[in-house]
């Protein structure tokens, strides 16, 4: 008889300038076994809150997160955070274990919480037949869509990161060996394609923010269907969604959700804009995770742990907050043309920013430019005081207290993956697009699949998307344009840092298996090749 956590909502509304969210704030309430559990619409529902708990922590409760580690991979950011610092970091940017041998177990903590939050998702969908649900079948339905999206989710970020994962659809105590990544796909798409298909067919205004919808889901398996097609070369996704239903459901978020561009890109991102901020909820977001300041070190997960290796190096300058200095490539920089509104929301550039930037003797792999879309802030208390706005609202520290949501997928993207699946609207999505960014600096490109993915990497730049585009280019393309050969200065001093392509090719762009879930399972569970 297995006992499970149950979880209660509360609601509540943070203001930050002009702009106000909705948040979870989750705390454990009883605990309840299994066979007492799971009767009631209102016990499903608790579960369900328990689902999108884990997934909240799996995604944010990491500094090495699922973001972070996909910019570092990526050809877009260094490394960086101290000069004093191990390695790892520079061990994950070099795929190369021999810069922090010592580093075995690096994803441990984001494996743990992945499979945590699996096990709610199946524990909930294992009982929904013992619930009684009386006329209110639909609800049912959508209980078990918003459960399958998030599973699907995490095995996503998973199969990706690892290639073959241990698969679970049902709780289980048992080693489960690592699968083929045919047979976890194949869970992901069927999770996917039943909540895209079971879901209310309303715009996403009508339905409760921050909740799974049709249109997340549909949105997400077209992300899967050109990852994974991409990456393995395959005709379809695991003969359940081929290029036309792909495109079909993607042409159904443009018809039907409601969803659409905000008029100026750089009012999606808090650091970006300050007093015009958009707001979390604004109609690009198609799925995003929810975040809020409240995390503590006593159970308490619900706050962005990760925003914190973007920011500067411990430096704090109206509106950026201080963080642990992962730095970005300034190549990325120079790719934006003068007219492009996106380099200045995308990057803090410290010298055309004229910020007195102070602490390089602190900071390795300086490079003068770091992450603005998801950069910790700082305010003026009412004492005249620069500091922490997550502090400032009540957090425990800054470390932990970042409450920026995580926008997994944007509409932008919904119209760029149309475009790139071949759309009868294809050029009308990608102008679109571009329009926004460029303004009257904009001139039309042929929307064909080079232009798409240059304009994917200036759309999606920090935002943890990247690294795949890359790489479901195929694994020499990734390797090509991640390897580098450059000085950069740590602690300010110059310094030779190299990314060799080689090091990609041989791990396939797959990270470390974490060493304690080798051990665990008695090597029932293997490391991959590189590692």
């Amino acid at each position: 008889m297995k006992k499970l956590n149950i979880y209660i909502v509360s609601i509540a509304m943070l203001a930050l300038g002009s702009c106000t969210k909705d948040f979870l704030d989750t705390e454990p309430m009883t605990e309840l076994t299994s066979d007492n559990f799971y009767k009631t619409p209102q016990d499903a529902f608790d579960a369900l809150v328990g689902c999108y708990d884990g997934l909240q922590i799996a995604i944010g409760a990491s500094a090495l997160s699922f973001p972070v580690a996909s910019e570092v991979l990526s050809d877009d950011c260094f490394g960086g955070t101290g000069n004093s610092d191990d390695f790892k970091y520079q061990m994950l940017d070099e795929f190369d274990v021999s810069r922090s041998p010592s580093n075995i177990d690096v994803f441990n903590d984001a494996w743990v919480k992945y499979y945590q939050a699996i096990f709610r998702c199946n524990a909930l969908l294992e009982k929904l037949d013992q619930t009684d649900w009386g006329n209110n079948e639909d609800l049912r339905i959508t209980y078990e869509s918003e459960a399958r999206f998030i599973r699907a989710y995490l095995y996503f970020d998973l199969v990706r990161l690892f290639g073959p994962v241990p698969l679970l659809t049902v709780p289980s105590e048992e080693i489960i060996p690592r699968f083929e990544v045919e047979e976890v796909y194949k869970v992901i798409a069927e999770d996917l394609t039943f909540a895209a298909n079971q879901m209310d067919d309303v715009a996403y205004t009508q339905l409760p923010s921050g909740r799974v919808t049709k249109w997340a889901a549909k949105s997400l398996l077209a992300r899967v269907y050109l990852y994974y097609t991409g990456y393995y070369g395959a005709a379809d996704l695991v003969g359940v969604v081929d290029k036309a239903t792909a495109l079909a459901h993607l042409e159904d978020v443009i018809a039907k959700s409601g969803h659409g561009l905000v008029d100026d890109f750089k009012t999606l991102w808090p650091a970006a804009s300050v007093d015009d901020f958009a707001g979390e909820d604004n109609k690009e977001i198609v799925f995003s995770v929810k975040f809020t300041y409240t995390s503590d070190y006593n159970g308490n997960t619900d706050g962005n742990h990760w925003m914190v290796m973007f920011g500067m190096r411990e430096f704090d300058y109206l509106p950026y907050g201080r963080g642990w200095g992962v730095t970005v490539n300034p190549e990325l920089y120079n790719l934006y043309t003068e007219g492009d509104s996106r380099r200045e929301a995308t990057l803090i550039a410290i010298d055309e920013e004229g910020i007195p930037f102070d602490k390089q003797e602190g900071q390795r792999e300086y490079t003068g430019y770091y992450n603005k879309k998801y950069a910790p802030m700082t305010a003026v208390d009412e004492d005249g005081k620069l500091g922490s706005i997550a502090e400032q609202l009540g957090g425990v520290n800054f470390q932990i207290g970042q409450f920026q949501d995580y926008y997994a997928i944007r509409y932008s993207d919904v119209l760029l993956m149309a475009a790139e699946l071949g759309s009868a609207n294809g050029q009308q999505y990608f102008d679109q697009v571009r329009q926004r960014a460029l303004g009257t600096d904009f001139v039309a490109l042929t929307a064909n699949s080079t232009n798409i993915l240059k304009e994917r990497h200036l759309e999606f730049a920090m935002e943890g998307i990247r690294y795949w585009d890359l790489l479901r280019q195929g694994v020499d393309v990734a390797s090509e344009a991640i390897a580098t050969s450059t000085t950069l200065p740590n602690g300010g001093v110059p310094t030779s840092k190299v990314i060799s392509a080689s090091n990609i090719m041989e791990t396939k762009g797959l990270q470390q298996i974490p060493n304690t879930q080798i051990t665990l399972t008695n090597n029932v569970i293997t490391q991959n090749s590189g590692w």
